[in-house]
């Protein structure tokens, strides 16, 4: 992928039709000195245009232009060769788009009910490798049932995630440490690691980012979905 720049501002391009909307947000983008916005652009065919020619981190879209699996912008991004990232920035989001998103390669989802500074939080987490989902994707996505998102991996004879793991699992999800899962679950935050690092095993990653990706690309499997304590 695109790396940031040598002063490490982060680059942006930003796909949006919403003329009033991209303009307030191209300001709020601009206006910060950890970042360059490279391009505001109101249609896909320009925003392609622009990644052909100059190097961008992280594409912020909104869902429509994402989750369609052929004609979307994430799968026609890619095909012309972009190797950056993407950052939904939605108005709201339902389980079945948020899983949609995810799937075809966007690494986080922001609610424009969010105050600007998340959003400048949000943009650095998914420049740096990880995902971004708040506590209420999180839920919307418990709620549809874990078990559509996440499937076994075929490289385990493993049959399904113990109760423990799921419960761990969802914590992970939801962004919170071994610590506080543990109080949460009632368990020491040793056997919290223990069922962390089965979960690494079974899904073939080592980082817990790569393992919430894994779990909503559908790597792993569980019976049932158990929110985490808030």
């Amino acid at each position: 992928m695109n790396r940031p720049t040598h002063d490490n501002r982060i680059r942006l391009v930003l796909l949006d039709d919403q003329a009033l909307f991209r303009a307030s947000l191209a300001r709020l983008l601009a206006s910060e000195p950890g970042f360059e916005l490279v391009a505001e652009c109101g249609n896909s065919a320009e925003a392609l245009e622009i990644l052909s020619a100059s190097p961008v981190d992280v594409v912020l879209l909104d869902f429509d232009r994402a989750t369609r699996y052929k004609d979307g912008f994430i799968p026609a991004a890619r095909r012309n060769g972009y190797q950056g990232l993407f950052l939904i920035v939605a108005a709201a989001a339902d389980a079945r788009s948020s899983a949609m998103a995810i799937k075809l390669g966007a690494s986080g989802i922001f609610l424009k009910s969010e105050p600007p500074e998340r959003l400048v939080q949000a943009i650095t987490v998914v420049a740096n490798g990880a995902v971004w989902l708040d506590r209420s994707t999180i839920r919307l996505l418990a709620d549809r049932s874990v078990e559509r998102f996440l499937q076994l991996d075929d490289r385990t004879s493993a049959s399904r995630l113990t109760d423990r793991e799921q419960k761990v699992l969802l914590g992970i999800l939801a962004g919170l440490s071994n610590k506080k899962i543990g109080e949460d679950l009632g368990l020491s935050e040793g056997s919290v690691k223990t069922s962390v690092q089965q979960l690494f095993y079974r899904s073939g990653v080592r980082t817990r980012s790569r393992l919430v990706r894994a779990a909503l690309e559908g790597s792993l499997r569980t019976t049932t979905a158990v929110a985490p304590s808030s």
